[in-house]
């Protein structure tokens, strides 16, 4: 019998990095709708103070932030585990598409806040449902480099978004620019739409007929929540306030405060070093993580979440900055790990939906801490900066001592093999 011809390096390549044609459809989404996303939303907080916001406004965009993405991420979830995501992600664009919209007719810092409540749902809304696929199209053994390929992708709009949005406010101004950002927002999101219907598998998305349905409440998914996803919660809430507290501001100190500020365009190029150094480092970290333990991945992204504030708050010029950035962008080294540990802890049938669940109870606990860091930032960017490490020492130490990458009974049990694309 003559022998199997060899599998095309490209095909083997693709299997490696855990892509199938749905996971391709919304990767493709995320970069679209991502790049306009990220070319206008790193600009908002001096947007808001060209519009006449002070600081306050500032903490409650941020605070929204967080607190939206919770209240969005268990009806993402939700609606993925009902629907599937192809239709769920469908009605997620259209919404921020209305977000959009409204900063572009309206330049007043409340049509701003106002826009904020529709455009953050994308992202929130659209991971659990994001999360759910990757957990049903790929075996356990390639769930990190599923997570890390999103994580990966995700970081390009967030590394280009940034520069192409520090050339609109350079070309328009600080209040013109931001507007034509969100021009370019609304445009690229209107192709993810077409994309997304020609590439995501509707039928490879439905949730099998002989599953259980989707938990209707938070509460009914929280009494299936295992302690070691209890455990990753609590320490991951510590972490989010040491990154909430500064995140707002970061641009505020680095465009305004610093002795030698950085112009728009330098501050893009700043945030481009960060995603690169994060990209550099996602799909090592997660061939490494899918075959030992996951937990001195995630303890070591804790580590660096903690540095990030201390080392800026010496940093008051563009050559101190850099190494700063790269900083920050390492703080990335076990984030996809931990969030296929969140689909490893989760019941098999109720992925999404528990994934959402997490982020609900971890952002709007988390959405304390960025009201908090407008008032810290009053007192002094010092006592933001400060405030920040603490509750990242308080978080490492934590996860130090009772964190797990044990993966619970159901996850154990899941078959090995992925369901076809």
């Amino acid at each position: 019998m003559a022998a199997d011809p060899p599998t095309p390096l490209p095909r083997r390549i693709l299997h490696f990095l855990g892509l199938r044609r749905s996971t391709i459809g919304v990767l493709s989404m995320v970069v679209l709708v991502g790049m306009g996303e990220r070319m206008s939303e790193r600009f908002l907080p001096v947007y808001l103070m060209a519009l006449g916001g002070g600081a306050v406004s500032i903490g409650l965009l941020n605070g929204l932030d967080n607190l939206l993405s919770a209240l969005y991420s268990f009806p993402g979830g939700y609606l993925s585990d009902r629907i599937g995501t192809k239709r769920a992600l469908l009605v997620f664009n259209f919404i921020a598409m209305a977000g959009f919209l409204i900063v572009i007719v309206f330049p007043a810092w409340q049509a701003v806040i106002a826009g904020s409540v529709l455009f953050i749902s994308w992202s929130s809304i659209s991971l659990p449902a994001t999360m759910g696929l990757i957990s049903r199209v790929l075996p356990a053994s390639q769930r990190t480099m599923g997570v890390s390929m999103h994580s990966l992708v995700n970081r390009i709009p967030m590394a280009l978004g940034p520069v192409l949005g520090g050339f609109c406010i350079a070309a328009w101004g600080e209040r013109d620019g931001v507007r034509w950002a969100f021009g370019f927002a609304l445009a690229f999101a209107v192709l993810a739409i077409a994309l997304q219907q020609r590439l995501l598998d509707e039928p490879a998305e439905e949730r099998p007929a002989a599953a259980p349905a989707a938990a209707a409440t938070p509460r009914a998914l929280y009494r299936m929540m295992s302690p070691a996803l209890k455990n990753l919660l609590i320490s991951d809430i510590l972490i989010r306030f040491c990154e909430q507290i500064t995140h707002a501001f970061v641009v505020v100190w680095c465009m305004k405060v610093i002795a030698q500020p950085v112009s728009a365009v330098q501050f893009g190029m700043l945030t481009t070093i960060e995603m690169a150094t994060a990209v550099l480092i996602y799909i090592p970290v997660a061939w490494l993580a899918d075959r030992g333990g996951k937990k001195p991945f995630v303890f070591t992204t804790f580590v660096l979440f903690t540095c990030f504030p201390l080392l800026l708050m010496f940093c008051q010029s563009l050559e101190w900055l850099v190494p700063a950035f790269v900083v920050r962008g390492l703080k990335e080294f076990g984030e996809p790990t931990r969030k296929a540990l969140i689909v490893d802890f989760a019941p098999a049938a109720h992925k999404a939906g528990m994934f959402g669940l997490y982020y609900l109870i971890r952002d709007i606990v988390v959405s304390v801490a960025a009201f908090g860091g407008a008032f810290l930032w009053e007192a002094s960017p010092q006592a933001n900066f400060i405030g920040a490490f603490v509750f990242g020492v308080l978080g490492t130490v934590y996860y130090a001592v009772w964190g797990s990458d044990e993966r619970s009974l159901t996850a154990k049990a899941e078959c090995a093999e992925p369901k076809p694309d």
